[in-house]
């Protein structure tokens, strides 16, 4: 496991959540760390760790996901605390003294860039809250 931040392109994580034989938890796990903004929708299966409960849920989070062989990290945008967290639950791994072939990602421009691409894909988007995301949509009116 590198300690480096690896990026995901979206198109990869589609690919997992449309791949019928992939279960999310099992096959991979998307974390998304955002606080009060996760709320208007969310990356189907994501589970929402605020980023400021990292450093406290980290050791869980490893010890519930450590055999699923992908996980992705992302925030509203990817920069700061989808990267951070990543980076968080990587040091505790290695800090842990543990042996992993787990790919730990960062989903390129987090969920802000998802909702951009994907928003009209009822699949791709779960908890969906249009209101919520007017000022990012006012361009397709």
């Amino acid at each position: 496991m590198s300690s480096s931040i690896v990026y995901a392109e979206p198109e990869e994580v589609v690919q997992l959540i449309r791949d019928a034989s992939k279960q999310p938890g099992k096959d991979y796990v998307i974390i998304d760390v955002r606080g009060d903004d996760y709320r208007g929708g969310n990356i189907p299966g994501a589970i929402n760790v605020p980023a400021s409960d990292m450093y406290d849920q980290a050791n869980d989070l490893i010890t519930k996901y450590s055999k699923v062989p992908n996980i992705y990290f992302h925030c509203a945008l990817s920069q700061v605390r989808g990267p951070k967290s990543a980076r968080i639950y990587s040091e505790t791994v290695k800090n842990l003294g543990r042996k992993s072939d787990q790919q730990v990602k960062v989903l390129r421009n987090g969920f802000e860039g998802w909702h951009a691409k994907y928003r009209k894909e009822k699949d791709l988007i779960e908890n969906y809250d249009e209101s919520v995301w007017l000022w990012a949509i006012e361009d397709d009116k």
